[in-house]
């Protein structure tokens, strides 16, 4: 999975990244496999489409797909 620094912000004293996700990522799931703490909370699958934003209900971490990539 790529990452890409969409939006900066804070969120539970953390700087907020969007992880720029790909049809080959598909089906979206947080904590990514990707995440050196994949234990960190349970394995959730996030709904998303094209150009849209999904964020995950546990962590906030925003997944960005974009337009054109499926």
């Amino acid at each position: 999975m790529n990452e890409s620094v969409l939006n900066k912000g804070n969120h539970k004293n953390r700087q907020d990244v969007v992880h720029r996700i790909y049809s080959e990522d598909l089906p979206l799931h947080c904590p990514p496999d990707n995440t050196e703490l994949w234990s960190q909370h349970p394995r959730v699958f996030l709904p998303i489409a094209p150009g849209q934003t999904a964020l995950c209900p546990y962590c906030g971490n925003q997944f960005f797909l974009p337009k054109g990539d499926t």
